[in-house]
This record gives C-alpha cells, sequence and structure tokens, in this order.
C-alpha cells in the first residue's frame, strides 16, 4: 500500500488564497454552468448535504466535467465528499482526478482518519498517473469530540491545507441553534489549532445559512477576518461578494503596512528594533502583520 503520512509541517506545497469558497450542489446542471461566473476564490462542488442519496450516482458521473466547467476562469476547484464508507469510496473513485484542488472532509473526528482518505488519494493519483500529492484536504470540523482532537486533526497529513467549523452541524451536535455564544469557543479552537498547524483558518461566528442578511454577514466576515480568519465558506452567490470584500486588507490596512514597512526599514538603520509610529510602539510582531497584509495584496 502506497502511503501519504507526512506531517502536515513537512508541507512545503503552495498555499491557496482562499477569502470565499462557494458549495454548489454538483447535481444540478444549471448552478454547475453558473458557478465559474461567481468570482469566488474556489467551487466546492458538493457530494455530501445537498444531494438527494437518489441522485449522488448521477452526480458522481458527470464530476469530471463538472470540475472542467467550474475551473474555467482561474477558481480552485474542490469537492466535498461523503462520511460514510462506501458512499465515501465512490466519491473518492470519481473525484480524484485532474483539475481538483481538493477535498472537502465533512465531520472530521481524528487524524487517523484523516490519514487513511489521505492514504487512499494517494494509490488513486499512482493508478492514474496523475500529479502527486496535488489534491489537499479541508477538514470540517462538526462535532464537540472533535474538538479535542484538533491539533492532532490540523498535522495529520501533509495533505492538510485549511480548517473550517460547519456551524449548523456542530450546533446540532450540541442541541443549541447556531448563534454566537455557542460557536465563539470552536471557532475560535478551530482557528488557533490551523495556525499552529501553518493551515488557513476559515470561516466567521455566526450560520452559514442566513445569506439574505448581506449586512449581517459582512459585519461577521469583517469581525472574523480581525480574529484571525482568512475567509469563510459560502452557501449562496450573494455571499461571494461580501466574503471576498471583507476579507481583503482595505485602503487604510494596505497604507498603514506600507507605512509601518518603511518606518521599520528607517528605525533598523539606527539599529532599533522598536519604534514609535502615530503615538503607538512598533516592534517585529507587528512588523509581521504589516509584511503578511502586503504580501497578501501582492507587494513585497
Amino acid at each position: 500500500m502506497i502511503k501519504d503520512n507526512v506531517p502536515a509541517f513537512d508541507n512545503a506545497m503552495f498555499v491557496p488564497r482562499w477569502r470565499s469558497l462557494l458549495f454548489v450542489p454538483a447535481h444540478v446542471p444549471r448552478f454547475v454552468e453558473a458557478a465559474h461566473d461567481r468570482a469566488a476564490d474556489g467551487v466546492i462542488l458538493d457530494l455530501e448535504d445537498s444531494v438527494p442519496q437518489d441522485q449522488k450516482g448521477e452526480a458522481r458521473r458527470q464530476l469530471s466535467a463538472s470540475v472542467a466547467k467550474v475551473g474555467r476562469k482561474g477558481a480552485s476547484v474542490l469537492v466535498r465528499v461523503n462520511r460514510g464508507l462506501c458512499a465515501l469510496a465512490a466519491d473518492l473513485e470519481a473525484a480524484v482526478v485532474a483539475g481538483v484542488d481538493a477535498l472537502v472532509l465533512p465531520k472530521v473526528d481524528s487524524a487517523e482518519w484523516v490519514s487513511e482518505v489521505a492514504n487512499a488519494i494517494t494509490e488513486l493519483e499512482y493508478e492514474r498517473n496523475l500529479a502527486p500529492r496535488r489534491i489537499r484536504l479541508l477538514a470540517q470540523i462538526e462535532t464537540p469530540g472533535a474538538l479535542q482532537r484538533l491539533g492532532a486533526i490540523a498535522s495529520s497529513n501533509s495533505r492538510m491545507v485549511a480548517m473550517a467549523l460547519g456551524p449548523e452541524d456542530f450546533s446540532a451536535a450540541v442541541g443549541a441553534a447556531p448563534e454566537h455564544d455557542v460557536l465563539l469557543a470552536p471557532n475560535l479552537a478551530v482557528l488557533f489549532a490551523s495556525r499552529a498547524a501553518g493551515l488557513l483558518p476559515l470561516g466567521f461566528i455566526g450560520s452559514i445559512s442566513e445569506f439574505s442578511d448581506i449586512r449581517k454577514l459582512r459585519k461577521a466576515a469583517m469581525h472574523a477576518r480581525r480574529l484571525g480568519f482568512t475567509g469563510a465558506l459560502a452557501i449562496h452567490p450573494a455571499q461571494v461578494a461580501i466574503l471576498n470584500e471583507a476579507f481583503s486588507p482595505g485602503t487604510h490596512d494596505v497604507e498603514w503596512a506600507r507605512r509601518v514597512v518603511a518606518a521599520q526599514k528607517d528605525a533598523a538603520a539606527l539599529g532599533l528594533c522598536a519604534f514609535a509610529m502615530d503615538g503607538k510602539m512598533i516592534d517585529p510582531p507587528v512588523v509581521r502583520r504589516a509584511h503578511e497584509i502586503l504580501a497578501v495584496v501582492g507587494h513585497n
């Protein structure tokens, strides 16, 4: 058996920029046809919750063609697979194909399960002469038990690239409504574990299903960026532009970052590691944040 169990901290693969990942039911042709025009950084072809059981087979048969369609304008192409073993096996047969950038794993509850899925992907890549280790993994955390194992899950495999809390499933699992008080702590736990493992932390503190309240979504997404999240998942095209805007540095942020970097160069010439700017002390962690902002917008 070919195995792919290199820990995530050895992962040298490219880390994508995913401000918005749009779910698209893989069994609905008109949604698949329009997905490439939605301006999402990535499109998730869903084989799981949004697809009725009696239509999953056809969704899988059309998946290769769907992958080519949704990726026409350069968006990352992801596929959300099912959790059950039989359905998962069929999903992997359909989804490990050229053009797929990542698989979204629902209800992840252990590092061992992630590794098993990763090993299966490796075998299929080898059998099909696909580029090795190209397909990444995004883990959805949807049960309270998984919170106890976030560190192990995040560092379980080199294919891991991102984690996100599934707010609806998680809330249901604890018998609660998907409200701020319930979702704050688990989202922060996912954020911290993702950052510790070098993964993208995705999400915001709220329900993903409230797509019609644009003002509320914008506020939640901007708050999430301030907390340290880099993007979020969307279930409706109307959410995409909001997420792209909220998870991009604003003009003020970019100007501040440029001034910090310039001031840091002047301070370094004087042998200073910390300096004052606008009445605030700037030290190495602040300078690092400024460089990160400029890196996002393509500046050095």
